[in-house]
């Protein structure tokens, strides 16, 4: 048999997903605190990540996972609850899910992910400083463009930013050439600021990969996960080991850390645009810790053999997991939108000393809804009372205030328990357990 060329494999592989369309299970007698979404379908690459994403962008929480793809076939169960805790029993909830996964075979306009039809989207990188995000919202405002959406990160003294805006006077896309080049250079030349950072880069992109994933990829890029400090002195309280597995032919990567939102998107992102296929792994969560065992290989079957690629693959998650979480102080802005605005605000954040560290900007018809998240100028906690000046300025009913919980430092004293491992089975045996696969009769 002849090898099938690019074009021919791909055609193959969407002629299989057609014979064999992904089924959707939603359990909700099973498990008694959570609700159970079994999907049985043919493999391909990120699937595995496109489930969870869509998952995590229906805010749900995902509390355990079994994991297994080995032999072209994806069987897995998530253990899932709302964003209060609860089941999953918005039955408009679960047929979006099982819709998207069963039926569509893709997803619909993903959550976080701008139409580039409607909007212009420029994609930012660069070091970090005070007073960024105003210096960028407000030479936006200067050039007559209103941002729509935005959201920044910042790890490392590094920056990603994904913008979506219009032109202040048709609402639209901006169109001209020459416009979008003086939007570029003005913007190259905020990032490298007084320094002339040459690191800084400012693009318009036409991708519809989702919008955090791609903040994902951008600071990979930019290699943010270098000169991260050393494990002990990792403020998150966490631990990634990669260790191989020889007898099964596996690389095996281990997370421990604290628990929050997102996480298991996080790592899935990195791992899969690092071109490491996950063949099995589990996922477990006690509120307050995160365990994530995976079981990897590359992409053309290579385990990880290397110490130093092991160590990079550390460094990466651990950056990985630090980019979204955040010590800062959460601050939440609902209020009429109008141009102009984001610009104003971050204005009244730096003339107050603070900087952020992370935003989430969205308009939701007339109406802006942003998050921040804040710290001091030297990077430290906030006081109060400069917030407070803020919210007067700003409006105390407009802008509200999420103070972030301290990680407890008994967490790094909690006791290690029992937790499935794809390692102590053999995968036939783990399917069968998982329900996925019938006995013979």
């Amino acid at each position: 048999m002849t090898e099938l060329s690019h074009s021919e494999l791909d055609e193959y592989q969407k002629l299989v997903w057609r014979m064999n369309p992904p089924s959707v299970v939603v359990d909700n007698a099973s498990c008694e605190k959570a609700t159970l979404f079994k999907i049985d379908s043919s493999n391909r690459h990120g699937i595995l990540l496109e489930v969870v994403q869509l998952l995590t962008d229906l805010d749900l929480n995902i509390h355990k996972a079994y994991i297994s793809s080995d032999g072209g076939w994806f069987m897995d169960v998530f253990h899932v609850t709302d964003a209060m805790g609860n089941k999953v029993t918005n039955e408009e909830t679960i047929t979006y899910i099982e819709k998207s996964i069963g039926i569509h075979h893709q997803y619909p306009k993903k959550v976080g992910v701008q139409s580039v039809a409607e909007h212009t989207a420029i994609e930012l990188t660069g070091t970090d400083r005070p007073g960024l995000m105003s210096e960028i919202s407000a030479l936006l405002a200067e050039m007559r463009c209103n941002v729509v959406a935005a959201e920044l990160w910042t790890h490392n003294m590094r920056v990603a930013c994904v913008l979506y805006i219009t032109d202040e006077v048709t609402n639209g896309p901006i169109e001209s050439p020459e416009r979008l080049n003086r939007i570029k250079d003005s913007l190259c030349n905020v990032l490298k600021g007084d320094q002339g950072s040459k690191s800084a880069r400012t693009d318009f992109s036409t991708s519809v990969t989702h919008t955090e994933r791609r903040l994902h990829q951008m600071m990979f890029a930019d290699r943010d996960y270098e000169g991260e400090e050393d494990e002990q002195m990792w403020d998150l309280d966490g631990k990634i080991t990669v260790e191989n597995c020889d007898e099964k032919g596996y690389s095996v990567v281990n997370v421990e850390c604290c628990n929050r939102p997102k996480l298991l998107f996080d790592t899935l992102c990195t791992l899969t645009d690092m071109e490491y296929v996950i063949f099995h792994a589990t996922i477990d969560t006690d509120g307050q810790r995160a365990y994530q065992e995976y079981y990897i290989r590359h992409s053309d079957g290579r385990t990880l053999d290397s110490e130093a690629e092991r160590q990079r693959v550390i460094l990466c998650l651990r950056a990985a997991i630090k980019r979204r979480a955040t010590d800062g102080l959460r601050l939440e802005l609902c209020t009429k939108d109008r141009v102009g605005l984001l610009s104003d605000v971050t204005r009244i954040f730096r003339e107050h000393g603070l900087s952020v560290i992370r935003a989430d900007v969205n308009t939701r018809g007339d109406k802006a809804i942003n998050v921040f998240y804040v710290r001091d100028a030297a990077g430290n906690h906030v006081d109060l009372k400069v917030i407070e000046s803020v919210r007067q300025e700003i409006g105390q009913a407009v802008l509200q205030v999420k103070e972030m919980p301290a990680v407890s430092k008994s967490l790094r004293e909690a006791s290690a328990r029992s937790r499935f491992s794809f390692g102590s089975l053999l995968s036939s045996q783990v399917l069968f357990n998982l329900g996925l696969i019938r006995s013979s009769p």
